[in-house]
């Protein structure tokens, strides 16, 4: 069975830094993995993928504050978020995408608040 177990969540002031943490077990082997965030009264957005032979792909308002990365041996992903803003509040939820059928599974998310 895939899991994904997501950490680092918590409360900071603006222009301060955090890093998430995703860790997968029950995937045997490198598939495309990403960061969603969901505020209440928003659709589930996509902040950040890495893919299985390492591309990046980010959402333009994060772009140069935020950067994934995966430790494949670890079976890791993370998530540096620097320079937070208000509106970078939200829950954050892992995901990996098993390829070809296209089915996702999710983490069960951490909250992120960043206050002015």
């Amino acid at each position: 069975q895939v899991q994904l177990q997501e950490s680092g969540g918590g409360s900071v002031q603006a222009g301060e830094s955090l890093r998430l943490s995703c860790a997968a077990s029950g995937i045997r082997f490198i598939i495309d993995m990403g960061w969603y965030r969901q505020t209440p009264g928003k659709q589930r957005e996509l902040v950040a993928l890495i893919t299985s032979d390492g591309n990046t792909r980010y959402v333009d308002s994060v772009k140069g504050r935020f950067t994934i990365s995966r430790d494949g041996a670890k079976n890791t992903v993370y998530l540096q978020m620097n320079a937070l803003k208000p509106v970078d509040t939200a829950v954050y939820y892992c995901n990996a995408r098993r390829p070809i059928i296209n089915y996702d599974y999710w983490g069960q998310g951490t909250q992120v608040t960043v206050s002015s």
